[in-house]
């Protein structure tokens, strides 16, 4: 940000302004957010780029083949839940078999036409096949668990290739580039700046003077050179106001002037294109 510069006093003559600074305009750096090579990165500076717009595309390859092999794992774990469900299938038409058995020998045993250890070993044996179908419900859980976690990494992957396609925060100027296409990046490392240049803000600063009379909200005039002698008008509005004051900047050349303590104020304008980022302006409370 360009640190803007001091003012007038409190008793302006006619027609000058209340206090000058420069525009500033609100910058975001776009880093990329996964390591590789940059396939794609079409957009050029000066370009104008909407929120949400793709600014650069980094290789995923590594992702895709890491997915591959998850796939792989998953169908070979589903493959193993369904050759349990279909042990547990047998076992349960056993259990009926067995209990078709057992409802003959109950009829049996009331003409005492079979014994008490034929009824027994019957339902002992469904008792045992009741006890692997648990079992099997036990390992098919665990199973189960593991296909949790393929499906966990599997969501990390795609969120990791969703991040490999770098887009636009904000709509704005792209205005730097910091990469180009071919080139190898990393994980942070910043791709481009972007700067919302539809609204610049005027950093001005004024005296305790002058600061009784600036709200919040309040709407100004902000003016920038037009030929030699002109000036071009916008409206503003007063968007903060320091609570804490400081000395006035270092880039003010007279010494009495330096050692002035003064309070920040930042204006908002629209920029119809004529305002640049850097730019001096002036303001008129």
């Amino acid at each position: 940000m360009i640190a803007a510069v001091i003012l007038t006093g409190c008793k302006n003559k006619a027609g000058e302004a209340d206090a000058y600074g420069n525009f500033e305009a609100v910058e975001v750096i776009v880093s990329a957010e996964t390591s590789g090579r940059i396939l794609q990165y079409d957009v050029t500076e000066g370009n104008e780029v909407g929120k949400g717009t793709v600014i650069a595309l980094v290789d995923t390859m590594l992702f895709h083949l890491q997915k591959a092999e998850i796939d792989v794992g998953m169908r070979s774990v589903r493959t193993r839940i369904s050759s349990i469900n279909a042990q547990n299938d047998i076992l349960v038409q056993q259990i009926e078999n067995l209990k078709v058995n057992i409802g003959r020998i109950e009829n049996m045993l009331k003409d005492d036409a079979a014994t008490k250890k034929q009824y027994d070993d019957l339902t002992g044996q469904v008792a045992v096949l009741e006890k692997q179908i648990a079992a099997n419900n036990t390992q098919k859980a665990s199973i189960a668990a593991e296909l949790s976690v393929y499906d966990s990494r599997k969501a990390t992957l795609k969120e990791q290739m969703a991040r490999s396609i770098v887009r636009s925060p904000l709509t704005g100027t792209l205005i730097e580039k910091y990469a180009e296409q071919g080139e190898i990046t990393a994980a942070g490392k910043p791709l481009a700046k972007i700067a919302d240049l539809s609204t610049l803000r005027l950093k001005v600063y004024v005296s305790g003077g002058q600061l009784g009379s600036i709200k919040t909200g309040q709407g100004c005039t902000v003016r920038v050179d037009e030929g030699e002698k002109g000036f071009k008008t916008f409206p503003g509005t007063v968007s903060y106001i320091s609570g804490k004051a400081e000395f006035t900047p270092k880039i003010i050349q007279t010494k009495e002037e330096r050692v002035t303590l003064v309070y920040a104020v930042t204006i908002d304008v629209r920029n119809d294109g004529t305002m640049k980022s850097g730019m001096p302006g002036e303001a008129i409370f």
